[in-house]
């Protein structure tokens, strides 16, 4: 079996890699991996087992159609992580996540039905669906996105969605909630908050503090995604969720804990502007067609990501030389 992975370089698809690698999915075993990975900010080589001898990497762009075209003959299945994914760098920069996130995915779609791919899977984000008060989302729920970033994944799932319905494309869509873990670019706040509590900076806590997200450790986020790609029905929706709702004011709380901070280190900023309030995804589809359950808690998985940072600083002081 051959799978090409875009954006295997960075956080979540360089783990779905490395558990490839070590053959943790089965029906997946032996598997050769081709990463295809522009190498922006947020996509290293370190991440990859580079040496390994069934891993091909390939450094370039989805937007590239002469190179894809070229690429895709021979795999089995296409796992597309490949995005723009930070929200506050699409409100000042929003043209490059257009870009990649829309036409990059319309032009991998295309490559993959002129090729004969016979299995896609597009991974996706609950930030499609806007704002929730109360309640969850379904598969079904209309989107409503609220930013340039979470508008330019609704345009690409759309495409594929379209490319379903007008070709056949056999393609399915994850949409996960907030992903947590080792090896993600420290931009998100996790991992910002905790390299800059580790170097002995403040952390900016935006506005009131209230954001409430949904929490998965990215190892759940990968088993999901395989189990999707293996048995999900092509053209439907899946979410990959835990339930795990925790205010950005607790989870700063948690990480102070965590990494023997007091209160005095938090420093209040402005809101984000169109800051969604809430998110939170209904998984029982998943549950029930495909048998997927999260299986890191929470606490554990923080205190194991902490860990990791406080054990790993090479590895993100190279991404943030201003903490020097």
């Amino acid at each position: 079996m051959r799978i090409l992975v875009t954006g295997g370089a960075g956080f979540i698809g360089s783990h779905y890699v490395r558990s490839l690698l070590d053959d943790r999915y089965a029906g997946c075993e032996g598997a050769q991996v081709t990463v295809l990975d522009k190498l922006t900010y947020a996509g290293t080589t370190a991440n990859l087992p580079m040496d390994h001898r069934r891993l091909t990497f390939v450094r370039g762009d989805v937007c590239d159609r002469d190179l894809l075209m070229d690429l895709l003959p021979g795999h089995d299945a296409v796992v597309h992580f490949a995005a723009e994914s930070h929200v506050d760098r699409s409100i000042t920069d929003p043209d490059v996540f257009v870009r990649t996130n829309v036409l990059g995915t319309q032009n991998l779609a295309d490559c993959c039905l002129h090729r004969g791919v016979e299995r896609i899977l597009h991974v996706s984000t609950d930030e499609v669906y806007g704002s929730i008060a109360e309640g969850t989302w379904s598969e079904d729920t209309p989107l409503s996105p609220s930013s340039p970033y979470s508008a330019s994944k609704a345009g690409s799932d759309l495409i594929m969605q379209a490319y379903f319905l007008t070709h056949g494309l056999p393609v399915c869509i994850t949409r996960c909630s907030n992903n947590y873990g080792p090896h993600q670019f420290p931009e998100k706040i996790i991992p910002l908050f905790v390299t800059n509590l580790l170097s002995g900076r403040d952390v900016p806590l935006y506005g009131d503090g209230q954001v409430v997200r949904e929490w998965l450790h990215v190892d759940d986020h990968c088993r999901g995604i395989d189990l999707v790609l293996a048995k999900g029905r092509p053209g439907e929706v899946y979410h990959l969720g835990q339930g795990t709702e925790v205010s950005n004011l607790a989870l700063t709380e948690r990480l102070l804990e965590l990494c023997g901070a007091g209160p005095e280190r938090v420093r209040r900023v402005a809101d984000r502007k169109g800051h969604d309030r809430r998110y939170s995804l209904n998984g029982d589809k998943a549950r029930r067609e495909l048998g997927y359950e999260a299986r890191v808690p929470f606490e554990d998985g923080l205190a194991e990501t902490v860990r990791w940072y406080r054990e790993n600083p090479d590895w993100w002081r190279a991404l943030r030389p201003e903490l020097d």
